[in-house]
């Protein structure tokens, strides 16, 4: 014979009182049969379309109606209202920790990131040093003065004891020739 609990309702085997006819796993498969489809609907919506965080928030508010409600004989069909502020809550504490600590895991799929390499570098050094070998000795000059050691056109003029619209002269016919050089080895650059 099934013990008796104090508030009238049959006992479980371990002397828990049930509150649905049948055992506590009857009463937590009429939450699921009665409430089901209403609370992932709105577990959904409160999701933006999250069917798996919804089914999350329903199986917790399943779980927290089975500890509530198993001291206190209570008619599954009538604890919809608290089942959907369960819901509603579960929803705002996940919402809350998300806008708190930023996700755990990151895929790296959509990645681009771009590492600093010498190689280009190296590559397009072994390029430039080709092309002005094929510049002539007074326009090479022009252009290392200039270029790599940063000089200005007066400082380079008095460098090399000619006037400077000599250099800027010089300058503008050895960007020129260095261009087609590096055209035609197919380097280009706007």
């Amino acid at each position: 014979m099934r013990p008796i609990s104090p508030l009238g309702t049959p006992a479980t085997d371990d002397g828990a009182s049930c509150t649905y006819p049948g055992q506590r796993e009857g009463f937590v498969a009429a939450v699921y049969e009665h409430h089901a489809t209403a609370l992932l609907r709105y577990g959904v919506r409160l999701t933006s379309g999250d069917w798996h965080r919804a089914e999350d928030f329903f199986q917790e508010a399943a779980v927290r109606a089975w500890k509530h409600f198993s001291a206190t004989p209570t008619d599954p069909l009538t604890i919809r209202p608290w089942l959907f502020t369960v819901v509603r809550n579960l929803s705002i504490d996940h919402h809350r920790n998300r806008a708190i600590r930023p996700p755990e895991t990151h895929t790296t799929d959509d990645l681009d990131i771009p590492v600093e390499d010498a190689v280009d570098r190296v590559l397009t050094t072994q390029i430039v040093l080709g092309a002005l070998d094929e510049l002539s000795p007074t326009h090479r000059e022009v252009i290392t003065l200039l270029h790599h050691h940063g000089y200005t056109v007066a400082q380079a003029a008095e460098h090399l004891n000619v006037p400077a619209g000599t250099v800027k002269s010089r300058s503008h016919y050895a960007l020129r020739t260095l261009r087609t050089v590096l055209r035609a080895r197919d380097v280009t650059h706007t």
